[in-house]
């Protein structure tokens, strides 16, 4: 399924954490074990119990050569 993502997938939700620092560390493990390789925080805000987070993970960066352009494994 991710080779029909064109560039990247934005992600958003709030997880259960102690601090921001565990929000995102979590967060970027578990779109790690989906098969993403390239991950960034884009936002990250910790109140109380819980963090809302937003995250991009990348197929594609710009200027990369874009597999589905040249149809298959670039």
């Amino acid at each position: 399924m991710i080779e029909r993502i064109v560039d990247a997938i934005d992600i958003e939700t709030t997880l259960l954490s102690k601090d921001e620092e565990d929000a995102k560390n979590t967060a970027i493990q578990y779109l790690r074990s989906l098969g993403f390789k390239d991950v960034d925080v884009v936002f990250v805000e910790h109140t109380g119990f819980a963090s809302r987070i937003r995250l991009r993970a990348y197929v594609f960066r710009p200027g990369d050569k874009y597999a589905w352009i040249f149809g298959g494994d670039a």
